[in-house]
């Protein structure tokens, strides 16, 4: 069997940043650059900007995400949005177990699972995230780490998803893993994908590395076998840096 050719994609996580001006600016500029890209992208931006930014993208190949949706159908949720909610405002993703929610948040691995079947009954394509603490890393975690955070996940896994590497060591703070420690870990993630599901679907699920990446680095990573894109931070937020790094993946 012929290996399965995956289609990058670039994720462009805006995390609490930007205004309405400044994002339509974004997506208007990249827009305009993006036409007839053969990557797939998709933007996450905060929850007030989501109307603007779909309306904005609409007719483009971008797709637009939720960061983060609360497994309920509705209810006395303070604060919170459903995966109706966000899926009514036109988004086709949602982020699932990002390493700021887990931390900032508490967010165990049950509650992460109980979001990605949220998403997934509202027809939303989960990217669900997975990385290790520099903590973990040291303490050699990281395998054991990542099986913990896989295990609930692969045992019903959607029909469509992303996996996003995320170590959460380099996450802001301008460290890098190597393309050789990106190889190293997506490698072990392809393969637990094979053993735990089928080696038809690790080959066509897409793995993206996200920690600092800029589009300096972004070269040395997307050259790995199993680096199939990336889920940007900080860098996303300059237009021209992203647009930098999709013209490297392209």
């Amino acid at each position: 069997m012929s290996p399965v050719r995956r289609r990058r994609l670039v994720a462009a996580n805006w995390k609490m940043n930007l205004l309405r001006a400044d994002a339509l600016a974004w997506c208007r500029t990249v827009r305009r650059a993006f036409h007839d890209s053969p990557l797939r992208t998709v933007v996450f931006p905060s929850f007030p900007l989501l109307p603007a930014v779909v309306a904005e993208l609409a007719e483009s190949e971008m797709a637009v995400g939720a960061q983060d949706l609360h497994p309920a159908e509705k209810g006395a949720h303070t604060g919170d949005v459903s995966a109706a909610q966000v899926r009514d405002a036109g988004c086709t993703w949602a982020l699932c177990g990002h390493s700021e929610r887990r931390r900032d948040h508490g967010e165990d691995d049950a509650l992460v699972m109980a979001k990605v079947v949220a998403a997934v009954r509202h027809h939303l394509t989960p990217m669900f995230c997975v990385g290790e603490t520099r903590e973990e890393r040291q303490q050699g975690e990281t395998w054991a780490v990542l099986d913990r955070q896989l295990e609930r996940f692969l045992a019903a896994p959607p029909e469509r998803f992303a996996l996003a590497y995320e170590p959460v060591w380099a996450i802001g703070t301008g460290e890098t893993a190597t393309p050789e420690i990106a190889a190293e870990v997506h490698a072990y993630l392809r393969r637990a994908l094979a053993e735990r599901l089928d080696r038809e679907t690790a080959e066509a699920v897409s793995i993206l590395y996200g920690g600092s990446v800029t589009p300096d680095n972004a070269a040395g990573l997307i050259a790995q076998p199993n680096v199939d894109g990336f889920l940007v931070g900080g860098s996303c937020l300059d237009p021209e840096k992203f647009l930098g790094i999709i013209t490297v993946c392209a």
